[in-house]
């Protein structure tokens, strides 16, 4: 079966302290590098997301606002 264009899907392993190693593939498609924080999303029905690191930026200006501009 081949994955629509765009799509992914990976497995991990959730090791004993509760981490996760997310795949190099995954890392290398959505450029996520060490000492990256990323937002872990969690539905009871749907299941958890890791969006992508743009997205906190929208979540961000949508729950605080727009932010002051930069002093001149």
């Amino acid at each position: 079966m081949t994955a629509p264009e765009g799509r992914y899907a990976w497995t991990v392993t959730v090791g004993e302290k509760g981490q996760i190693v997310i795949p190099k593939q995954a890392r290398e498609v959505f450029g996520i590098k060490p000492g990256d924080t990323l937002l872990l999303l969690g539905d009871e029905r749907q299941g958890i997301a890791i969006p992508p690191k743009a997205a906190m930026d929208v979540l961000a200006k949508q729950i605080f606002g727009p932010g002051k501009p930069d002093p001149a």
